[in-house]
């Protein structure tokens, strides 16, 4: 999201320059506040290069307002709004639309990093995570909201382990694709959309909630995000209000913070706030017992029946839309939690999702890349198949129509003649794909040039980005903007 989500293994897929070859950045869309006087970008514009003649290595998007990138000497390069009332003035380091250095207080290279509306986090070389913007987003050692009972809660989330994940795996339920709709799923359709409806009151209310711009809500310094001992970070991840980080040193586990109203951190509860960084349970690993019995959270397992098969061992990916989250298991299965207003979990209905949860459609497709927009999920297997679900408002679904999609939907349309999908990244209503043979297509949402066709139209299927004389190597979508990494000739 805003999302932030990244494609299979996300990171460094800039090249270093070499020769009579060099890494450019290239936009489109609008950053709020950074240049009043200029359009919105709607065909790929060149990004000036980093001050003090440094070269780009690779970009993560941004927020609403700004935009976000690593130099080839690891540093964290920012710009977008210079403008005092902009909610990403303190966020984006307040450079206006010069591409410039944020000031981390640390010099350690940044490997990574990620933005939500208004708030920002990065991982750096030896593993640490630091985080500003909105004060709820930026953890502290005090517990705020309605945590009293946090404690014996957290007890409660390890012990009790989603019963979602102790299911045994099926046969492969097909994910829909456009040509398999039945009177069933279209009569699912029709309640879903019903559903969606007599919520939108609430669902408004939700969405335009915001805390109001100044210093007193903001952390503009970035904090040094505090997790166990020997803990080492590898990725992170961006949600409107709350964040994510992946964990190596511990085998891949998840670690959650900040607003959590919708069940996005995963902790089993609708808790509004958690003010310190906290483990969410993904995986449910049973315990031989010592009559050979297999133990879990739920009992015992007798050993006569057959072991209900895990659907990984650790996680390695991870994504945050605006109110809901995703991960990816080592074996490829897919999990969600968080908001399901429209399906955005992808679990056949649009109840919110307390716990990670296994995307049970999906079984039997490895995953290898996901990213989360603000109502929607998109997912690319290993064999570089798409997935879409969730809200659909702008065709942000790809899918050719406006319907919401509650269960994944594999994406076919004319323009992949046959492509595979190598990197996929979500902003709040539009996306956009890298495939292995170096195009970009983009779809969604598109009041900005977001989508760099060159207008203003939304696109309900993926269309090509025309570009000319570079060779795409990441693409990287903000709210309102979309960054494309690509080698040119010097």
């Amino acid at each position: 999201m805003a999302t932030d989500g990244g494609g299979r293994e996300g990171g460094d897929r800039g090249v270093e320059a070499e020769g009579s070859r060099r890494n450019a950045v290239y936009m489109c869309g609008y950053l709020p506040g950074a240049s009043p006087e200029k359009p919105p970008m709607l065909s790929p514009t060149p990004v000036r290069d980093p001050a003090g003649g440094d070269s780009w290595k690779d970009v993560f998007g941004g927020g609403c307002g700004f935009a976000m990138a690593v130099s080839d000497s690891g540093k964290l390069i920012t710009w977008g709004s210079a403008d005092d009332e902009g909610q990403s003035y303190m966020t984006s380091g307040k450079h206006g639309d010069t591409p410039e250095p944020f000031p981390l207080p640390t010099q350690a290279l940044v490997l990574k990093a990620a933005a939500g509306w208004a708030h920002c986090i990065t991982v750096t070389e030896p593993g640490e995570t630091y985080t500003w913007g909105w004060k709820e987003c930026v953890p502290s050692s005090k517990l705020i909201s309605d945590l009293a009972f946090v404690g014996s809660f957290q007890k409660e989330a390890f012990i009790r382990q989603s019963s979602s994940l102790s299911e045994q795996v099926s046969p492969r339920s097909q994910a829909t694709s456009p040509n398999s709709g039945t009177v069933s799923q279209l009569n699912d359709r029709k309640v879903v959309e019903e559903t969606v409806k007599r919520r939108k009151v609430s669902s408004a209310k939700q969405e335009n909630e915001s805390l109001t711009p100044g210093e007193e809500t903001f952390a503009p310094s970035p904090c040094l995000v505090t997790l166990g001992p020997g803990v080492r970070i590898t990725t992170v991840a961006a949600g409107g209000r709350h964040s994510l980080a992946l964990s190596v040193s511990d085998v891949g586990q998840v670690w959650g913070w900040g607003y959590g109203g919708e069940g996005q951190l995963g902790l089993g509860s609708k808790i509004k706030m958690v003010s310190s960084p906290h483990l969410i349970p993904c995986i449910q690993t049973p315990n031989p017992g010592k009559d050979g019995t297999l133990t879990s959270s739920q009992g015992s397992i007798s050993s006569g029946l057959q072991t209900p098969k895990m659907p990984g061992n650790y996680v390695r990916g991870i994504a945050c839309g605006g109110r809901h989250s995703a991960v990816i298991t080592d074996t490829g299965a897919l999990l969600t939690f968080g908001w399901g207003l429209y399906g955005q979990c992808g679990q056949g209905s649009t109840n919110d999702q307390l716990r990670p949860t296994c995307v049970s459609s999906l079984l039997g497709t490895a995953i290898g890349g996901i990213a989360a927009g603000l109502w929607h999920t998109i997912c690319v297997s290993t064999e570089g198949q798409l997935y879409s679900f969730g809200g659909n408002q702008f065709g942000q679904l790809g899918t050719g129509g406006e319907s919401v999609e509650t269960l994944p939907r594999l994406l076919e349309c004319p323009e992949w003649k046959g492509r595979q999908v190598k990197t996929v990244s979500s902003g709040a209503r539009h996306n956009a794909v890298l495939t292995e043979d170096g195009q970009v297509f983009s779809w969604g949402w598109n009041k900005y040039g977001q989508l760099g066709l060159g207008d203003s139209v939304d696109r309900n299927i993926p269309s090509q980005v025309p570009i000319d004389g570079c060779l795409p190597r990441n693409v990287a979508c903000g709210w309102w903007h979309t960054l494309l990494l690509a080698e040119v000739s010097v």
